[in-house]
């Protein structure tokens, strides 16, 4: 299956290591990467279209199976070069710590992170995203890991709210400690309102875990009280 993680991190490399470029600060590195995603995207939608056809009725069916296999195989290949689909198969794949995918999961969530836009036009994939926040929501990652995470609650909280941010509290509570929470009081009593309101709350449910962060929390936290 794509992205089924059966393959070592050198496989993922070789595939997908012009992902890198869409978190790059040069502009023109990022539109070749997109560039290249978009070719990928062509490769995928055309496996999926030979897929379809492969599936319609006919009466060669001994045919057909084969034809079904080789389209299915085909897919698989193509997803494996591309985002999101290369990241679909995680289940297959055991702890996501241990995990070969995992740099392009962190990737994936870096650049909704820093080039939201680019990423809802050529890659947005909301359902991708809280499974992967969800999945790293655990707190024995190794610290290039766990440093990755930190950055990516900073960067959520930073921001207007995006769909599945608040996935980032599991997270936050995951890999709360000093630098975390150094950070979110920096954004707290920084300048801008979203940080102030983001980081505030946040840190308020890193001080109360028996709380869970849901939407009735949140805006009753909002509106100036506490749930109960």
């Amino acid at each position: 299956m794509a992205g089924s993680g059966v393959d070592d991190g050198h496989g993922w490399t070789e595939r997908l290591a012009w992902a890198y470029g869409l978190i790059a600060a040069d502009p023109d590195e990022r539109a070749a990467a997109l560039a290249r995603l978009a070719s990928a995207r062509r490769e995928v939608e055309a496996a999926l279209l030979r897929i379809n056809k492969a599936w319609l009725p006919t009466p060669r069916l001994r045919f057909k199976a084969r034809d079904r296999r080789a389209a299915h195989k085909a897919y698989d290949e193509a997803a494996s070069h591309c985002l999101p689909e290369a990241l679909w198969s995680r289940h297959a794949s055991g702890e996501i710590s241990t995990w070969a995918g995992l740099p392009l999961a962190l990737l994936f969530l870096e650049w909704e992170a820093r080039y939201p836009q680019e990423w809802t036009q050529h890659a947005k994939a909301w359902g991708t995203k809280q499974s992967l926040i969800r999945e790293l929501a655990t707190a024995d990652h190794e610290d290039e890991v766990r440093a990755k995470l930190v950055d990516l609650v900073d960067l959520a909280v930073q921001r207007v709210y995006r769909c599945k941010d608040r996935e980032y509290v599991r997270v936050a509570r995951a890999v709360d400690g000093a630098e975390l929470r150094g950070r979110l009081h920096k954004a707290h009593r920084s300048g801008n309102p979203w940080a102030q309101i983001h980081a505030g709350y946040v840190l308020w449910l890193l001080d109360n875990p028996e709380v869970p962060n849901t939407r009735h929390v949140w805006r009753t936290w909002l509106a100036g009280t506490r749930p109960r």
